[in-house]
């Protein structure tokens, strides 16, 4: 069994997979991670793990981790990948973008896929049909967008999404979540559309918090996958452990 550890600012996310299907996900805040290992307490035959974290954990973490499992891979910019990594900054490229694309390839391997992701920030990579990552673009967020409109302006209320929204505005907060929501259907459509232009053969996969709530008001048809990220540090893992 396969242990996939994914440690955001505010989340850990646990994932079990046999091969390359998950049996099991459960999340805990990240300021209780060491509650981790109430969950790997329990009986789970553990033969390797990957963690991917963008907090810094000491050495007695992973020592502990370690003894739950023979081979631990943490993941960082000298990882070995089954993709090619065109990225000029490995070591600015996140964690979560670089383990989306990889995800993205092992679903559709040869094959010029972007994986979309809709979560705090908004970043579109691509990846193209020889599973190379070419790089990708990063914007705010649904949340990030809200919140920025309240905290840099005097008067415009702090909202959050809805359903129901006009093409255009009528009041102002009718106008404010008009603008953000369509604003990001027209970025998300737009880049679409060019990649097409280019790749006729183009797959499309949304993932994230976000994914769900925009993924039946786009016109151009996509996938989506919530568990994109952990997919591809599934994949990673056990790509690693081929090249032992």
């Amino acid at each position: 069994m396969n242990l996939v550890v994914d440690i955001g600012n505010t989340l850990v996310k646990v994932f079990f997979f046999e091969g390359r299907k998950m049996s099991f996900s459960q999340q805990i805040e990240s300021a209780q991670k060491m509650k981790l290992f109430s969950i790997l307490n329990r009986d789970h035959n553990i033969e390797k793990t990957i963690i991917s974290s963008v907090i810094e954990l000491n050495n007695g973490f992973y020592d502990k981790l370690r003894s739950y499992s023979g081979q631990v891979v943490i993941l960082d910019e000298y990882t070995k990948l089954p993709i090619t990594n065109k990225y000029e900054t490995k070591n600015t490229l996140g964690k979560d973008r670089i383990a989306a694309a990889v995800g993205a390839h092992t679903i559709f391997p040869e094959t010029n896929v972007i994986a979309i992701d809709l979560g705090t920030a908004l970043t579109i990579d691509f990846i193209s049909e020889k599973g190379e990552y070419l790089g990708g673009n990063i914007s705010p967020g649904l949340s990030m967008r809200f919140k920025a409109l309240n905290d840099n302006t005097s008067k415009l209320p702090l909202l959050s999404k809805n359903d129901e929204f006009p093409l255009l505005g009528k009041n102002t907060n009718e106008a404010i979540v008009a603008g953000v929501q369509n604003g990001i259907i027209f970025e998300i459509d737009n880049y679409i559309s060019e990649f097409k232009s280019k790749y006729s053969d183009l797959k499309v996969i949304l993932t994230g918090g976000d994914s769900f709530f925009f993924a039946h008001k786009l016109k151009n048809r996509i996938f989506a996958e919530p568990f994109l990220t952990a997919i591809g540090l599934n994949r990673i893992l056990e790509y690693n452990v081929e090249q032992i």
